[in-house]
């Protein structure tokens, strides 16, 4: 019973190394048909519209109501110690630093991650992967970098289009809702933001959208051929997304702070 035990801890631990290592090389040799002629133009267009536009209106849904619930709650936390005119500041760090970085990414792998491991795993399935080989067209330059070089564009756009309308949908509950002076918002957010947590906000978002692509284009790329693993491998895109979204979180907000 234990070298049974081991033996399957061990065979788990071997392939789960070999995942990791067979993710990295992809991803690497995705960067590496990025830089290499013919540039697929129209693809990246056609993702930036798919990734960012069609997910703009549930970035906007999403930071509208995580404003207003910062600003609700902060209102009445702040209110014990006497500090309403924070409330600005308070919700304003907040959507900067991490709400709207990890928001944005975790809607977005919901809405464009999914797809995008659907729609490269029914190509996987129905074998137009291995037609585009015939055809001499690389599916990594053609199918996979798009989305990625895609992915990192619109990241920051849709980031910095949450934060704006989380901001906005607190100055809605605190001021026009609650009383808290409109003055005294806006100046306690512009005294207590600073440039390092905008840039740091950013960084967070385009790191985000490269894991989104990266992990979701993967799994799509290495399905299994069938239904029900086409189904497997979209869940495992999305909750490895999720996951490494709230780990890489952790990790780079301790080295930014």
């Amino acid at each position: 019973m234990v070298t049974t035990t081991v033996a399957g801890v061990g065979r788990k631990t071997l392939w789960l190394v070999g995942e990791m290592g067979r993710m990295m090389v992809f991803l690497i040799s995705t960067v590496a048909w990025m830089a290499r002629p013919p540039f697929r133009v129209m693809q990246l267009l056609k993702q930036i519209h798919f990734i960012g536009f069609k997910s703009l209106f549930v970035i906007v849904l999403t930071g509208t109501f995580t404003g207003m619930v910062l600003g609700l709650q902060g209102y009445y936390s702040l209110r014990k110690f006497g500090a309403e005119a924070l409330l600005g500041s308070a919700v304003a760090l907040s959507i900067i630093r991490e709400l709207g970085p990890v928001l944005s990414a975790l809607m977005v792998t919901g809405r464009a991650g999914s797809a995008m491991t659907a729609e490269i795993g029914i190509m996987r399935i129905t074998e137009q992967i291995d037609a585009l080989d015939t055809m001499a067209v690389n599916p990594m330059q053609y199918l996979i970098a798009p989305k990625v070089l895609a992915s990192i564009i619109v990241m920051p756009m849709l980031c910095s289009i949450f934060d704006i309308i989380g901001i906005y949908g607190g100055y809605l509950v605190g001021v026009e809702l609650l009383g808290v002076s409109s003055g005294a918002y806006t100046s306690s957010m512009e005294s207590s933001v600073e440039w390092k947590d905008v840039y740091g906000g950013f960084l967070k978002a385009i790191s985000f959208g490269v894991i989104i692509s990266w992990v979701c284009t993967y799994k799509g790329y290495n399905t299994t051929m069938s239904a029900e693993g086409l189904g497997t491998a979209t869940t495992e895109a999305v909750v490895l997304s999720s996951v490494l979204i709230l780990i890489w979180d952790y990790f780079i907000t301790s080295v930014l702070m």
